[in-house]
């Protein structure tokens, strides 16, 4: 790995398959391929199935994304269909599209 590589983890808290969640997930996995190729791990928390993780992260509104990786954590609240607001709270540096 190139040393000016780095791993993102991140973590998505969602509450079931809603629409919202759904859409959430996708826009990261989206985002995180495009930008974070080969860099990034999602792990999705449902606090349906293990509410006693909310606690941990502070989770107040879902879906929530938590950057755990590199630090320091940051969370974003929602759907995640801003892509430039998402990138911004996450501080990660956008590819140049071609076009």
């Amino acid at each position: 790995m190139a040393k000016n590589q780095q791993n993102w983890e991140l973590r998505l808290y969602v509450a079931g398959k809603t629409p919202k969640s759904v859409t959430a997930l996708r826009n990261l996995q989206k985002y995180c391929e495009t930008h974070l190729k080969g860099q990034y791990r999602i792990e999705v928390v449902d606090l349906l199935e293990q509410p006693q993780l909310a606690e941990g992260d502070q989770i107040f509104a879902i879906p929530t994304l938590v950057r755990k990786v590199p630090e320091p954590i940051r969370k974003i609240i929602g759907d995640l269909s801003n892509e430039e607001k998402v990138l911004v709270g996450l501080n990660i540096r956008p590819v140049k599209q071609i076009t």
